[in-house]
């Protein structure tokens, strides 16, 4: 009897052993470059609770924020060498990739608010670009609201003018290195957890950022003028590593999918809450004065840069420009 026992328990511990690999769950390692308390970070952890609860635990995300996994130039490498799962990098990141029509959001006042921009990112044009970036081995899967950029410097921003000569850190594009030129203003290409440093130690002379990037990281202890100009967009694209996320079993992805729709509503929502919240802490620390722009030093500054549309369109292509134009009904002459 004593084989067939050890057999009947070889048998009994196969099966406990391929239950517990089956209930293990899959590891999604998400990375991001801001802090938790950012709208993305937030966001982040809000989709990590989300997709655990939604796939019954069949999946378990890690988020990594403040660059702890990877750097601006590193993380998209990263993701796909598959050595990351996830990222939610600024829609400025895909044009060293290669995919140079997502720099059209990097345009000065292309955007003259949410509504517009919720046109494009919930809409045809928005998912158009998105599937650009699956030959990348990329699949894009949501768009994320930061916010609209203010300007910060040591010095007060209210005409194009005062721009003239400053080294301003900005994150890699063209396009925006196209805007601080056309402001006579000199763009140093600089990874984002690297700018308090640089700003402290005058490396760069000022920065552009919405409040919950500027707050968070402390710049405004840096930066005696904040100008809230308004003048750019900043949002990001969650991703996948394409592979990855083509192997789940169907199940896995439509929870995701799931958690992805309600942390995007999530993430957009707060943006203007918690942008509004950081430049009232702000105001309150008393580090950083803070300037609203007249109509006519708007636009001012306006007029400057938009010759920048022109500029870019060769680049990111003067049909894309045309039809955010169309879909919002943008008129650049004005």
């Amino acid at each position: 009897m004593k084989p067939f026992v050890s057999l009947a328990a070889a048998v009994v511990f196969g099966i406990a052993t391929l239950s517990a690999q089956a209930a293990d769950p899959i590891v999604i390692k998400f990375s991001h470059v801001v802090a938790p308390d950012t709208p993305k970070g937030k966001a982040a952890e809000k989709f990590k609770e989300l997709a655990e609860a939604k796939t019954n635990g069949a999946v378990k995300v890690e988020v990594y924020p403040n660059s702890t996994l990877y750097k601006d130039k590193e993380e998209m490498e990263a993701l796909q060498m598959g050595a990351v799962h996830m990222l939610a990098p600024s829609l400025a990141k895909f044009g060293p990739l290669g995919v140079k029509e997502f720099e059209a959001f990097d345009l000065p006042y292309i955007f003259r608010g949410y509504e517009d921009l919720h046109k494009i990112t919930k809409g045809e044009v928005g998912a158009g670009l998105l599937a650009k970036l699956e030959p990348k081995g990329v699949k894009g899967l949501a768009y994320w609201d930061n916010g609209f950029k203010v300007m910060s410097a040591n010095k007060p921003l209210k005409m194009p003018e005062d721009y003239k000569g400053l080294k301003m850190r900005i994150q890699s594009s063209k396009v925006i290195e196209a805007q601080m030129r056309a402001l006579s203003a000199i763009p140093q290409v600089m990874p984002f957890s690297e700018t308090y440093q640089a700003l402290q130690t005058g490396v760069v002379d000022g920065t552009e950022n919405p409040p919950s990037n500027l707050y968070t990281q402390k710049m405004h202890e840096v930066q005696k003028h904040v100008s809230l100009t308004n003048h750019g967009y900043l949002g990001y694209a969650v991703i996948a590593n394409k592979g990855f996320w083509d192997k789940l079993a169907p199940e896995v992805r439509t929870g995701l999918e799931e958690a992805l729709k309600e942390s995007t509503d999530f993430a957009n929502q707060i943006a203007k809450e918690e942008n509004d919240k950081a430049l009232e802490a702000v105001k309150a620390s008393g580090k950083s004065e803070i300037y609203t722009p007249t109509e006519d030093e708007t636009k001012a500054l306006q007029k400057a840069l938009a010759p920048v549309h022109a500029e870019m369109s060769e680049r990111i292509g003067k049909e894309l420009i045309e039809s955010i134009y169309a879909a919002t009904g943008f008129d650049p002459s004005k």
